[in-house]
């Protein structure tokens, strides 16, 4: 975290790219960290929890080993999204923004993906982006993040 501090110190808006660095470092930003954050920035703990809690990119708790983006713009919706989305729930047992029983997969909810014509979209980890996903796809694509990560 140090290193996000001397990355960012002094900068306008410091706030949003040192939280990024604390995630993309641990994954997340605990909530033990929002004191230091806000000591250093010269903000009060409400405004740094404030930040953490509106984007809901930023996590407050350890992802799954594998993090699945379901776009639910409404270029994907108009394509499906929202079936896949019941299905991807359904077969998980979890709701956006909870990992699975076993640690294996975190379900999250993003705005668009910037794949609009090849809807519905689905964003495995940060660059494996899926296009016209069916619920079978869906299960086959969890099938095998499961056994990458057993």
């Amino acid at each position: 975290m140090q290193a996000a501090f001397e990355t960012n110190r002094g900068k306008p808006g410091a706030l949003l790219p040192i939280l990024h660095s604390v995630q993309d470092a641990l994954g997340f930003v605990p909530p033990e960290t929002v004191p230091a954050i806000a000591h250093e920035l010269n903000l009060t703990r409400a405004e740094v929890h404030g930040v953490v809690s509106f984007y809901h990119h930023f996590r407050t708790t350890l992802p799954g080993r594998a993090v699945i983006q379901l776009c639910r713009a409404e270029a994907c919706q108009a394509l499906g999204a929202r079936a896949l989305e019941a299905h991807a729930k359904q077969s998980l047992g979890i709701d956006f923004h909870e990992t699975t029983a076993d640690g294996a997969i975190t379900l999250e909810a993003v705005y668009c993906l910037g794949n609009c014509g090849c809807g519905p979209s689905v964003l495995v980890g940060a660059d494996d982006l899926h296009a016209r996903v069916t619920p079978d796809e869906f299960d086959e694509l969890v099938r095998d993040l499961r056994k990458e990560s057993a």
